[in-house]
């Protein structure tokens, strides 16, 4: 083990949707150092096979580990569904050098613990709402769970290019078109299966009507970051604010412009172009 209680936070997706962990950690634990990556040039990665997205998940988390990371996040729906399905990627345990989670059991149990009438809803990308991993975790912790899945392709690239206002019409029709569904069938508590999708939540919680509580995936898998390093005495110690430093595999520019959007006006200390390895 090389790293120790002020190794940095790793946090990664296949492009901004992660920074709503960053901004739940930012929040949660000051104190930390965080460094994420964004793979911007292969965004989305929920159209990817399972086999494309694993190859994929490898290279963000040799990228990472590379930094001496006490803890990984998979800031992504895609990712953290294909990994679910894999014994090795198990949510909290430590794996080859540092600690993993994704956002899939994070954002399930908060589900479970949110329904009153145990009807949930789940909205994701293509890949995560095959992989059937939501549905059957949630079933697992809440037996007789009935869970309603709906795949919106259109979101991602909808947050990615800045169509995100609650009186842009393109994003709610397109939202009505996905959720209406959802909403018929009576769910309680829909779980925002994607990172990107709390950027939208204004517009997605106007649809379903105030009766159903909106889980920000990220926002939880953040929240379980902090117990797993609390609970195995890595929460950093140093008194001083932590640095926060963001990659990307594409343009910098236009990066830094979506994530002061995403982060709600909070500074990261640098931002970089890189390159991931292809082994």
């Amino acid at each position: 083990m090389n790293y120790n209680e002020n190794s940095a936070i790793g946090v990664f997706d296949s492009g901004i949707g992660g920074l709503t962990a960053v901004k739940e950690l930012i929040k949660l634990l000051p104190n930390e150092n965080i460094i994420y990556l964004g793979d911007t040039a292969r965004v989305p990665y929920g159209t990817r096979s399972p086999q494309t997205i694993q190859k994929y998940a490898a290279q963000n988390f040799r990228f990472l580990k590379s930094f001496n990371i006490k803890m990984i996040i998979a800031a992504c729906g895609t990712v953290s569904s294909v990994l679910s399905t894999m014994p090795s990627y198990s949510d909290g345990d430590c794996l080859n050098g540092f600690f993993y989670t994704g956002v899939i059991r994070p954002a399930a149990q908060a589900a479970v613990s949110a329904t009153k009438n145990k009807k949930i809803g789940v909205i994701g990308t293509d890949a995560t709402v095959r992989s059937q991993s939501y549905k059957s975790l949630i079933q697992s912790i809440l037996p007789g769970a009935e869970v309603y899945q709906k795949a919106c392709p259109m979101f991602v690239p909808l947050v990615e290019n800045g169509y995100t206002q609650r009186d842009c019409i393109p994003c709610v029709e397109i939202a009505k078109e996905y959720l209406t569904p959802l909403k018929e069938a009576g769910i309680d508590t829909l779980i925002l299966g994607c990172t990107h999708y709390p950027i939208i939540s204004d517009v997605i919680a106007d649809i379903m009507g105030s009766g159903v509580k909106l889980i920000s995936s990220g926002g939880e898998a953040g929240r379980y970051a902090k117990a797993v390093l609390a609970e195995n005495e890595l929460l950093s110690r140093r008194q001083e604010k932590g640095s926060i430093t963001l990659y990307c595999t594409d343009s910098a520019e236009l990066f830094c412009k979506n994530a002061e959007h995403f982060l709600d006006g909070i500074t990261p200390m640098e931002i970089k172009t890189c390159t991931l390895d292809s082994e």
